[in-house]
């Protein structure tokens, strides 16, 4: 038997319950694994409340990041004892995930755990932590580079944004973060390596198709009007490197920032992100993350803990990483 979060619905209304269950119990897959850690993320928020259509079949156990001990496999490439890590790949939201003692998955889901990360590291990373990684390298293949001017990271006390703004100062980037809660965040992320703090109240609408020229480069995790503004304002011959929608799916912008200012908007993935380049990205991030970041950016709860923190990021209430310890 292990403990495990269960989602179901009834009526359209979805409920979250602890609940020993039996190995046999889980879903087919190549590797059976004990679960040491897995996190919480906005969308492991959004399926735990019920506020985004996240799960579509249930009953569901959440989590869409786990690190853990390999316990069987049937495939070569995992062997018992060994220690892996998995983010993605709809794990959480039609395969039973991480927020559990045990979880059987594909190895094609995997990635060996880096040798130099411990098991709470890298759920203190995660997914937010690999996409924020894809994000800077995106952004430093366009071209952006740390004498080229300040970099934008919106959304900057979440998950991703925090991060981001770890590893750009880290990078030698001047940083600027945005928060809409800059007098609680502020000294944090700075702390983190923001050199500025600018409020969110700044972005509120999409503002001129073309404005003054400020970011050299941007991550943003908002998207909609915030990301209309960012683009607007972004350098000639800059990037902004777009992961996320918590401020909508929409895009109220023009060409105009593209054609008349060679503006480059990337699109982020980490979800179906291919083995190699999730290697590489846990790689680099293993070798970049300071060790401040682990004391500063992140926090650890229960299991029994998870639906209570749930309610609260989606309500922006939580800065950073949220470890969950199986």
């Amino acid at each position: 038997m292990f403990k495990a979060l269960v989602l179901d619905q009834a009526d359209k209304v979805t409920t979250s319950s602890i609940q020993e269950l039996e190995i046999s119990q889980l879903p087919e897959g190549d590797v059976l694994i004990d679960v040491d850690y897995s996190s919480l993320n906005y969308k492991d928020g959004l399926a735990i409340t019920g506020k985004g259509r996240i799960v579509r079949d249930f009953p569901m156990v959440p989590g869409i990041d786990l690190v853990g001990t390999v316990v069987e496999s049937t495939d070569s490439r995992y062997t018992t004892g060994q220690k892996v890590v998995l983010t993605g790949w709809g794990v959480g939201e039609g395969h039973w995930g991480g927020m559990a003692q045990k979880a059987r998955l594909k190895a094609d889901w995997l990635v060996p755990l880096p040798e130099s990360l411990s098991g709470d590291q890298a759920m203190k990373i995660g997914t937010a932590g690999l996409t924020a990684m894809l994000c800077v390298q995106a952004l430093q293949d366009a071209g952006i580079t740390p004498e080229k001017g300040e970099v934008l990271v919106t959304g900057a006390s979440g998950g991703v944004g925090s991060v981001a703004v770890t590893l750009l100062a880290k990078l030698g980037y001047q940083v600027v973060a945005v928060t809409g809660r800059a007098s609680e965040n502020g000294e944090w992320l700075k702390a983190l390596g923001a050199s500025r703090i600018v409020e969110r109240s700044e972005f509120d609408d999409a503002g001129r198709p073309l404005e003054k020229q400020l970011w050299a480069g941007a991550v943003d995790t908002v998207g909609s009007k915030m990301l209309a503004r960012v683009l607007a304002q972004t350098d000639y011959d800059g990037a902004v490197a777009a992961c996320g929608l918590a401020g909508g799916f929409d895009l109220p912008t023009t060409v105009m920032p593209f054609i008349l200012r060679g503006v480059k908007l990337l699109g982020v993935d980490s979800v179906y992100a291919p083995f190699e380049r999730r290697q590489q990205a846990w790689k680099r991030i293993s070798e970049l993350l300071p060790a401040s970041y682990f004391e500063h950016g992140c926090s650890e709860i229960s299991l029994e803990q998870v639906a209570e923190a749930a309610e609260a990021i989606t309500n922006g209430q939580i800065k950073g990483r949220v470890l969950i310890k199986l």
